[in-house]
């Protein structure tokens, strides 16, 4: 009876432990889910410190690109004065010239008085070289026939004799201010080239700043797309962990709620197991009792003949056990599901495999073929992120913990996605169909497997055709 008891729990606690099986995502415990969690935490906030000393350098760029483009406003400005100045001294030179040919002019007139002169200081130099310079002014006074002629002849005499100093001084001072003129106006026009040069040298170097002020603008222009674009990929990285950290959550709660279903069910089990012992106790102690009472009474008349009957007699027992049957029901799908820790995502030829590409790494592996092709679930996991993406297109990222590993999965450039973002798949379901969304060339499956956390520089991205079937 006892034996029969504890069969009998050992095959209640079975079916159980069959019954109360719960999908789960292959961690060997739940302190390795946390471990897993403050890793994904941990790189979050690393990514969150690396967004914000990005946000930082673009702000620094954008402060240095405007004092840069205020600088070019300001050099502007100045090459726009100095072409006033320029200008200016353009027109100043222009009358200058046109002074000069006026002062040309004069220049013939005066050289014309000078020329005539020279012809009566010649006369006049041949006159006292012939005559002996004085002996001409004595002939005349002492050839004066009275004494008034004579005064007549003295003031005639001084008044040549002035006239030649006049002419004299006059030459001097029309040579001198001929000189003068001509110093001036070449002085004039030679400060004035001198200040043009001088100011188109300042523009020449005013322009020289603008053009080295343009590229850096261009330069810090550049330095702000490429911050940005790492801003853009950090926050995706920042996203896919967050909802990865999300998915690890899930997976802890359900293994939380799957150790609790299966403690009340051994619970329940045990109880029941109990009370059925009980009441199958209760139940031989009562006929054990009858049996007895029914034998004493019958023990007198039954003496002579009990001794023979003891021999003879016998009773048999019969029991009977339920039957149990089991059934499996196997999944059929595109491909089929294989044993190793992976399977393969979909049917088809790899078209490309992993490594460097069009001078760009190719993180994953691409998976071609036609027609409707269903892609599914590499592993047992939680789904982390089902989203359009401008790179991935339609995309589905799977989050996976194996023997206190974590794995991501990637498939990309879906033309639908069967799944959302927290939904537990198994090993070989369908998450989507191959399709040619994104930045994609032709119908196929983009395929990445990280070990780890997926990140925007793909750091943990290992060879699939290492993990599924080929």
């Amino acid at each position: 009876m006892k034996k029969n008891i504890i069969a009998m729990n050992a095959s209640i606690m079975i079916g159980l432990g069959s019954l109360l099986a719960v999908p789960s995502v292959h961690a060997e415990s739940i302190s390795d889910l946390e471990k897993q969690k403050e890793s994904i935490q941990e790189k979050r906030s690393g990514v969150e410190s690396n967004i914000s000393d990005t946000e930082k350098k673009i702000d620094n760029l954008q402060d240095k690109k405007m004092t840069a483009e205020e600088q070019i406003d300001a050099i502007e400005a100045k090459i726009a004065e100095s072409d006033k100045k320029i200008d200016a001294k353009n027109a100043e030179i222009t009358q200058t010239k046109k002074e000069i040919e006026a002062l040309k002019k004069e220049i013939e007139v005066l050289k014309e008085r000078i020329a005539k002169r020279n012809e009566v200081l010649k006369e006049r130099a041949l006159s006292f070289q012939e005559t002996g310079g004085d002996v001409n002014y004595l002939e005349v006074l002492f050839g004066s026939s009275s004494f008034g002629d004579l005064v007549d002849r003295v003031g005639a005499v001084a008044t040549i004799a002035e006239a030649d100093r006049g002419i004299l001084k006059q030459h001097e001072l029309d040579k001198k201010d001929l000189e003068e003129k001509q110093n001036a106006v070449e002085t004039k026009l030679a400060s004035l080239e001198v200040a043009k040069v001088e100011l188109l040298e300042i523009q020449k170097q005013q322009k020289q700043q603008k053009q080295e002020k343009d590229a850096l603008v261009k330069k810090l222009k550049q330095q702000t797309k490429k911050h940005e674009d790492e801003k853009m990929g950090l926050e995706e990285e920042k996203a896919n962990l967050s909802a990865q950290e999300k998915a690890i959550k899930s997976a802890i709660s359900l293994e939380h709620q799957r150790l609790a279903e299966l403690e009340a069910a051994r619970k329940k089990a045990a109880a029941e197991a109990k009370k059925r012992a009980e009441q199958e106790a209760a139940q031989a102690a009562k006929a054990a009792k009858a049996a007895q009472a029914a034998q004493a009474a019958k023990a007198a008349s039954q003496a002579s003949q009990s001794k023979q009957q003891s021999s003879a007699g016998s009773s048999a027992k019969s029991s009977s056990a339920p039957a149990a049957s089991h059934s499996s029901a196997s999944v059929s799908s595109v491909p089929a599901v294989s044993s190793g820790t992976f399977t393969r995502p979909s049917a088809g030829y790899v078209s490309s495999t992993m490594g460097e590409r069009w001078n760009k790494q190719h993180a994953g592996i691409d998976i071609a073929a036609s027609g409707t092709v269903p892609v599914v679930a590499a592993a047992d996991g939680i789904v982390s992120r089902s989203y359009f993406s401008s790179s991935y297109g339609n995309v589905v990222f799977v989050t996976h913990s194996i023997s206190g590993q974590q794995w991501t999965t990637v498939y990309a450039h879906l033309s639908s996605r069967q799944v959302s973002e927290g939904a537990v798949v198994a090993k070989g379901q369908q998450v989507g169909i191959m399709g040619n969304t994104g930045h994609s060339f032709g119908q196929h499956l983009h395929f990445e497997l990280h070990k780890g956390a997926w990140n925007y520089s793909k750091s943990n991205a290992v060879n699939p055709l290492n993990y599924i079937p080929n």
